[in-house]
């Protein structure tokens, strides 16, 4: 740290690039990275390490963090606003998955929106710490590769990390062939090229590795120094500064918790109260329409009485017209039979025009019966026309009764939001007590949270086995990288990184060192 930047070994080239990276990965992220811009940054490199393919990621779990990143970075997922392509111009999967399956950029995204979804409601730096945790379990998380010789010249690979040394075969850097946890190592030196690691325990011989380039032994120790320090200091108790820290970073948890569920009390409030307005506006405009619609109803109501009034004048008037005219043929035909003409031929004559007189007397009455029939119908039409209309005039007013009750209830529920209890970050009066109540409420939601992951972690292992079955039928065999084979070999068989580790470390430390000197 006394040194210039300039001074230290670096390209001479024009302009110079410098990457800000952790140079020790911690063994559990949630519990190491205290502050949260220590956590964002070591986000940022490890994501950028899966995606430059520097730590292997089989493509099911690759769309996973993928969906957590595009959620630390673009909050809760809203379909009106993350429409389809928004994820076009973002680097989210390795090149290799990309080119091992024949997905369209679209196929892709629509996958990682469908789990990008599913974690509404979490925050930045929960959405990053979810991505730390999942990709700390991948085989080359945190371990830095070196090139080595046995004793026997055997080319191996020295991979150092938070859990110690580990040997690989140069064709197979996720399963280590032996491991050499920390706890078992008393000391490591090197002299020119040659390595020697000293164990624990005195009985056993010290084994010893040649590195391919002098110039890495330097960093090799540094390495297997600053780990196996972490290494036992993790399992120490925390310092003060370390316990303060802590205390700080929960207190910080607790209150930004504690903020974000004001805020989402306050948001589900506005919209539970715009909800409600946009019912009471939809009601409103519902009873509007009726009102139009018995309106309307109540003007064909009027038009039709009116005009049923008219024909029934009208019938009632050439009843009575018909009506008249009978008489006048019945006294007609009294005339007639009054003047009978004495012959034969006229009273035949006569006696015809008679029966004329009758059967035209006979129809001016059926028609005059007809026609009174028509006007009591068009009577009793007109009386029912004046009873709906009176129907419709009383549920038109009924209607506006409403109406002036929903606008009341509508300007009451509008108003609502601006009573809400607003929540200012800025604000100089804002404060929390953190009181044994608090406290206890948060320790119980806690432990809630540790039986919600499992439970969750349980689903996720099947979603994730889900999608690669799904994705399965549109691998391309060929396109498989050594790296590819050689996990789902390990998958196939049950091993993680961690029981793989922990079988080994099951063997005596002498068995394993003899082993390795006779690779």
């Amino acid at each position: 740290m006394d040194k210039k930047v300039l001074d230290h070994d670096v390209p001479t080239e024009e302009p110079k690039t410098f990457h800000f990276l952790a140079k020790f990965y911690p063994e559990n992220a949630e519990e190491e990275l205290v502050q949260e811009i220590t956590q964002h940054l070591f986000f940022l490199q490890v994501k950028k390490q899966i995606l430059d393919e520097k730590i292997f990621c089989p493509p099911e779990a690759s769309v996973l963090l993928a969906s957590y990143a595009v959620q630390a970075k673009y909050g809760d997922y809203d379909p009106n606003v993350h429409k389809r392509g928004f994820l076009a111009q973002e680097e989210l999967l390795p090149k290799r998955v990309i080119n091992l399956y024949q997905m369209t950029p679209e196929m892709w995204e629509e996958r990682i929106t469908a789990w990008y979804a599913e974690h509404r409601g979490r925050a930045r730096d929960e959405a990053e710490m979810e991505y730390l945790k999942i990709a700390q379990d991948l085989e080359m998380y945190g371990v830095n590769y070196f090139a080595i010789r046995n004793k026997k010249g055997t080319e191996l690979l020295l991979g150092v990390d938070a859990l110690g040394l580990h040997i690989y075969d140069p064709d197979n850097r996720l399963t280590p062939k032996i491991s050499f946890p920390w706890n078992e190592i008393r000391n490591i030196s090197y002299s020119d090229k040659e390595f020697t690691i000293k164990p624990l325990d005195k009985k056993i011989d010290v084994f010893k590795f040649n590195s391919s380039k002098l110039r890495v032994n330097k960093l090799i120790l540094q390495l297997c120094i600053g780990n196996h320090d972490l290494f036992m200091r993790r399992r120490k108790a925390d310092s003060l500064e370390v316990q303060q820290m802590k205390a700080q970073a929960r207190e910080e948890k607790a209150r930004k918790q504690m903020e974000r569920q004001c805020l989402a009390r306050e948001k589900q409030m506005r919209e539970e109260a715009e909800r409600t307005r946009d019912e009471l506006e939809r009601r409103l405009m519902q009873l509007k329409e009726e009102a139009t619609m018995a309106n309307e109803a109540l003007m064909r109501s009027e038009e039709t009485a009116d005009l049923l009034a008219e024909k029934a004048q009208i019938t009632e008037e050439e009843a009575k017209l018909l009506a008249q005219k009978a008489a006048e043929a019945e006294q007609e035909m009294q005339r007639i039979k009054a003047t009978a003409i004495r012959t034969e031929e006229e009273k035949r004559l006569m006696e015809q025009k008679v029966l004329e007189a009758e059967m035209l007397a006979l129809k001016m009455a059926e028609e005059s019966e007809r026609r009174a029939k028509e006007a009591d119908q068009l009577k009793q039409d007109l009386q029912e026309a004046r009873e709906s209309e009176r129907r419709a005039k009383q549920k038109l007013l009924e209607i506006t009764s409403k109406s002036s009750y929903t606008q009341s209830m509508n300007s009451s529920t509008t108003a609502l939001p601006t009573d809400l209890p607003s929540f200012n970050l800025i604000s100089e009066s804002l404060s929390f007590d953190f009181k044994d109540t608090d406290m206890k409420r948060l320790s119980m939601e806690i432990e809630k949270e540790k039986v919600e992951y499992m439970e969750k972690s349980k689903h996720l292992q099947e979603q994730l086995n889900e999608l690669k079955t799904e994705i399965e039928a549109l691998k391309l065999k060929e396109r498989e990288t050594a790296l590819d084979i050689l996990h789902n070999e390990n998958s196939s068989r049950g091993n993680s990184k961690h029981n793989t580790i922990k079988k080994l470390t099951l063997q005596s430390t002498k068995s394993r060192v003899a082993f390795f000197e006779e690779l």
